[in-house]
């Protein structure tokens, strides 16, 4: 493995690990002794969940996953359909930095791991998929349930291995640790700086499984509780493109970004322009009414050079921007090959960038101050002509009539946006779907430095409820969870029901402490903001575009344990959000179309 993959902390080199486990091998299946090999060398790689769905080709995976649980060695999760389980582990590998691994059988389960897939791989998210497939000699025959599963993802893989069926050789256990070995380097990005899925198809001969039973090597529990939380170290640091001073200049920062893109704006006196989902949006220099700004001919049209991190997907002005021929655009980017590029307009791109002595001297002068301190102050103008929040906060004693009257009105997406972002703080996780209650968020919440996530890599609404389950579990698990908050989920009616299944949590398995907040208009109502709406049918736009639905959330929520909540008023909703969460809860806001 090399160098730059290594993790930092205690953790011996993955050639030099002692065993964690003693296992009695040969078991009489040599699909159960290469799984045990195999999951033996991820865990001392530093993986630490495992998503499965069940399967009869994959049960030697499946039961070694099982009991590798019941030692404290991995976090095992079985969901019964391979698309939730695979953005489940997408929402795994977010929050915690790891690859996750993913262990399904053959035929369409494979397929339904691909949104995942095309996600992860749009998102840099390191993810391992372990699929289970027929030995050679069953493929190409119409054996049942087999298809061709190596390249079904295409480009998509950072690593696409066809493992032969193992035999019960005395090299196997060695081979097996090597494969997972190159399988984490491609997923983290140790040598290509570019992290993302990786599919290990892996082909078993009847038996397919075997009983498993080994104990913890001697000194595997020391060995466990001495790997780093933290996500493994990837490339090496690089040397930063240094930015002057110059023209006049805006940093962008897109989903994914995160904080080095208020550093720079903050260190060098530029006006800030992030996204909700960015990870930067805070610090003094943030511009939150960004879209109407950047329409402006008096600080859009006088922009000369824009730095963007990230990959903005919350509007059409950045990539307006990024085009002008009269603006200079760096894009950064510290991980991936496909760099943000509308009308391939860019021709700078860096792995990071840092102001210049020059441009931290100039940023300290009056007139230089005075670039990011007109974008703030128009920005908070065109907030304070927004009076649809103007109501007190929930618990205000002494309201006037009008202001009770406001309380008990219905919600707007602005409030619940608004109340929902008031909602979250720091040891807390906020996922936001592909509806259009992020863009709500996006045009108007203030700076606030919490954790936010969003499935912006392709924006689809595919997996969202399991993505932020995966975020929940991983955050709040382990001894000294990486939060002692809550993870609230704000998505649209559609977004939900399109990853319905994934409110289903079998008995067993673990009930994070999570919110689902929809916001129930009735169908698509993103696509009224269309052009065509203006000219279409309406008929058939309700019919093909806004698909209109009538489900009973109560019902859903139900039909699957969740608690259920309702809330249609400002005072409700303020309830609803600031009330304990203990398990997994669905919060149900009527908006009008």
């Amino acid at each position: 493995m090399p160098e730059a993959a290594q993790t930092t902390g205690s953790n011996p080199q993955p050639d030099q690990a002692p065993p964690l486990v003693d296992a009695a091998l040969p078991t009489g299946s040599p699909a159960t002794d290469f799984s045990v090999a195999l999951l033996t060398e991820f865990v001392a790689l530093g993986v630490t969940d495992v998503v499965l769905s069940p399967g009869s080709r994959s049960q030697a995976l499946a039961l070694a996953a099982a009991e590798f649980e019941r030692l404290g060695l991995l976090r095992l999760h079985v969901r019964i359909d391979e698309r939730g389980a695979g953005f489940l582990a997408l929402g795994l590998a977010v929050e915690t930095g790891r690859p996750a691994l993913v262990a399904c059988t053959s035929g369409t389960a494979v397929a339904n791991l691909h949104p995942a897939v095309l996600e992860a791989h749009h998102s840099t998210v390191p993810l391992i998929l372990l699929t289970a497939d027929r030995p050679v000699e069953l493929r190409g025959i119409g054996s049942n349930q087999t298809t061709v599963q190596t390249g079904i993802f295409a480009g998509a893989v950072r690593l696409c291995d066809d493992v032969p069926a193992p035999v019960g050789d005395d090299t196997e256990p060695s081979a097996a640790r090597d494969l997972a070995r190159r399988a984490y380097a491609a997923a983290t990005g140790a040598e290509t700086r570019d992290p993302g899925p990786v599919q290990l198809n892996l082909a078993f001969r009847e038996p397919l499984s075997a009983a498993v039973d080994f104990t913890l090597a001697g000194d595997a529990t020391a060995e466990l509780a001495g790997r780093p939380a933290d996500a493994p170290a990837r490339a090496g640091t690089d040397t930063p493109l240094l930015v002057g001073p110059g023209p006049r200049t805006v940093v962008v920062a897109g989903a994914g970004a995160g904080p080095a893109a208020e550093e720079l704006a903050r260190a060098a006196g530029w006006p800030l322009l992030a996204e909700v989902s960015s990870g930067a949006r805070f610090g003094p220099n943030l511009v939150v009414a960004y879209r109407e700004l950047l329409a402006d001919p008096e600080f859009g049209g006088r922009i000369e050079r824009a730095i963007v991190f990230g990959h903005p997907t919350l509007s059409r002005e950045i990539p307006a921007l990024v085009m002008r021929a009269d603006v200079e655009t760096i894009v950064v980017s510290p991980v991936g090959t496909e760099w943000y590029n509308p009308g391939h307009r860019v021709i700078r791109f860096a792995r990071a960038v840092a102001p210049s002595d020059d441009t931290i001297a100039v940023a300290g002068t009056r007139e230089a101050r005075a670039w990011p301190g007109r974008w703030v102050m128009a920005s908070r103008s065109i907030l304070a002509q927004d009076t649809e929040l103007d109501a007190p906060p929930f618990g205000t004693h002494g309201m006037t009539k009008a202001e009770f009257a406001a309380m008990k009105a219905p919600v707007t997406r602005a409030i619940l946006a608004d109340a929902v972002w008031r909602a979250s703080w720091p040891h807390d996780r906020l996922v936001l779907g592909a509806s259009r209650l992020i863009r709500e968020l996006d045009t108007r919440v203030t700076g606030k430095k919490i954790p936010v996530h969003a499935n912006r890599g392709l924006a689809g609404i595919d997996g969202t409820v399991a993505t932020a389950l995966g975020i929940a579990l991983a955050s709040q698990a382990g001894s000294v969870p990486r939060s002692t908050g809550t993870t609230r989920l704000l998505l649209g009616d559609v977004t939900l029901l399109h990853d319905a299944g994934s409110l289903l949590i079998a008995p067993g398995e673990a009930r994070p402490r999570i919110q689902v907040i929809v916001g129930n208009d009735g169908g698509g109502t993103i696509f009224d903001g269309l052009e065509v709406a203006a000219t279409a049918a309406p008929a058939a736009i309700d019919r093909v575009l806004f698909t209109p639905q009538q489900v009973d959330f109560e019902a859903l929520a139900t039909a699957y344990g969740w608690t259920y909540t309702r809330a249609a008023t400002r005072s409700t909703l303020e309830s609803a959000l600031t009330a304990p969460v203990s398990g997994p809860t669905l919060l149900e806001v009527p908006l009008a179309r």
